[in-house]
C-alpha cells in the first residue's frame, strides 16, 4: 500500500538515514531519530533499530562536527517547535512525498449525528472487517463500546439528564428545564500530524500517505504492538487470534481513485464530512459560530488546532460537551515527544561511563 515507485526497506539496512552509517554530523544523526517509521526523501522508510536510534542520538548529542568542521544542530520542523519527532505542518511533505496533493481529512459534526451507524456498516463492508462480537452491552444503543481492530468506526450513544439548548421540557426553559438528551458521535482514528505510532513502528508497517493520513500495511506488520500504547487516543488495536494491528486507513484505496471514504459517503446527515483539511477547518469554525448564535454555547471544536499536543488531527470533531464525555483525552500529547531528549541523555550517560572506564584503566596501567 505504498505510493507509486516507492521502495521500502525493512530492518536497519538503510543508507544512513537511521544514523548507523557515516557518522556524518548532527543533522544526519537527528535525521536518524526523525526518520523512524517515516518516509524519507529517497523513498525509503526509517526503522527503529536500537543501534540506529543510539547512533542517531549520539550524533545529535555531540553536535557531530562534519568533515568541513561545521556543527549542525537539529531544528524543530514545526513553527514554534513541538519538542518531539516532528513532521511539520505538512506531514506528507515532511515524510518525503514530493508534489503531494492537499492534506485530506474528516470533520465530524456531532450536532447532526443521528446514531444510525451507517458509517460503521459502510466501513466494515468496504474494508471487509470481521464482526466484533455482536454482544449486548447495556450501554444505551452502543454495542461497539469503542474503537478496535474490528471496529474502525464507533458511534457513541451518551445519555444525559440535560436538555439541548432552546428545548422546552415540562413547561420550563433554561436552567429549570429537565429532560434527557443523547449525544451521538462517530469516532475514528485521528491521523495525527505528530503520529507516535509512526515513530515506534520497527518495520515501516505504519507509513504516511501522500494525503497526510496514516496507514497500516498489514502484510509487513510483525505484531510487536509497540504502536498500541504509543497512540494517545487508544485507537490502534491488535486483532485477537491474528496479533497484527488494524485501524482506519481513511479508505486509502478509495482516495487513490478520487472517491471519498465509505463512511462519509454513507452518512445521511453529512455529520461526517470529508475534504481538504484547511477547508474543513474553515467550515467547522463557521458551524461553531452558527451554533453559538443559536444558543448552543457548549459547542466547541476538538483536534482542529495545529498547535495542540499532536500538531492537530487529520480527523477532528465538533462536540457539544467536554471531550471526556465522549471518551476523548482533554489534552492529548504525542507520546514520543521526549524520545530525542531521552536518547541524548542516554548517549551522554554512556559516553560518560565509557570515559570513566577508560580513565580507570589508564590509571591502573601507570601503577
Amino acid at each position: 500500500m505504498t505510493g507509486p515507485d516507492t521502495p521500502r526497506r525493512q530492518g536497519c539496512g538503510c543508507s544512513g538515514g537511521c544514523g548507523r552509517e557515516g557518522g556524518a554530523g548532527g543533522e544526519a544523526g537527528a535525521q536518524g531519530l526523525l526518520s523512524i517509521g517515516r518516509r524519507r526523501p529517497d523513498g525509503t522508510i526509517g526503522s527503529l533499530g536500537v543501534l540506529g536510534m543510539a547512533a542517531g542520538a549520539a550524533a545529535a548529542t555531540a553536535g557531530a562536527v562534519t568533515a568541513g568542521g561545521t556543527v549542525h544542530e537539529r531544528r524543530d520542523t514545526r513553527d514554534g517547535g513541538d519538542g518531539g519527532l516532528g513532521n511539520g505542518p505538512d506531514p506528507a511533505a515532511g515524510s518525503g512525498w514530493s508534489s503531494a496533493p492537499p492534506r485530506m481529512g474528516f470533520f465530524t459534526d456531532t450536532s447532526v449525528c443521528i446514531g444510525c451507524k451507517a458509517c460503521e456498516v459502510a466501513c466494515k463492508e468496504w474494508n471487509a472487517i470481521p464482526e466484533d462480537g455482536l454482544t449486548f452491552t447495556g450501554m444505551s444503543y452502543d454495542n461497539t463500546i469503542g474503537l478496535g481492530a474490528d471496529s474502525w468506526r464507533h458511534v457513541a450513544f451518551i445519555e444525559q439528564d440535560k436538555p439541548l439548548a432552546g428545548q422546552i421540557t415540562g413547561g420550563q426553559t433554561g436552567q429549570d428545564a429537565r429532560g434527557v438528551r443523547w449525544l451521538m458521535a462517530s469516532d475514528v482514528c485521528k491521523h495525527c500530524t505528530e503520529a507516535a505510532c509512526l515513530d515506534v513502528c520497527p518495520t515501516g508497517s505504519l507509513f504516511r500517505t501522500e494525503f497526510g493520513t496514516v496507514v497500516v500495511q498489514e502484510d509487513i506488520c510483525n505484531g510487536c504492538g509497540y504502536c498500541v500504547p504509543a497512540c494517545p487516543y487508544g485507537v490502534i488495536d491488535q486483532r485477537h487470534g491474528d496479533g497484527r494491528v488494524w485501524k482506519c486507513t481513511l479508505c486509502y484505496d478509495r482516495l487513490g481513485s478520487g472517491q471519498e471514504p465509505a463512511c462519509a459517503k454513507a452518512c445521511p446527515t453529512d455529520s461526517i464530512q470529508f475534504g481538504p483539511l484547511d477547508e474543513l477547518r474553515e467550515r467547522a469554525a463557521l458551524r461553531v459560530d452558527q451554533l453559538h448564535e443559536a444558543g448552543v454555547g457548549e459547542a466547541r471544536l476538538y483536534g482542529h488546532d495545529p498547535e495542540d499536543g499532536v500538531g492537530g488531527d487529520g480527523a477532528f470533531f465538533l462536540l457539544l460537551d467536554e471531550p471526556e464525555t465522549y471518551g476523548l483525552p482533554p489534552d492529548p500529547v504525542v507520546t514520543t515527544r521526549d524520545l530525542p531528549r531521552m536518547w541524548k541523555l542516554t548517549a551522554a550517560a554512556a559516553l560518560s561511563l565509557a570515559a570513566s572506564v577508560a580513565v580507570a584503566f589508564a590509571k591502573g596501567g601507570t601503577r
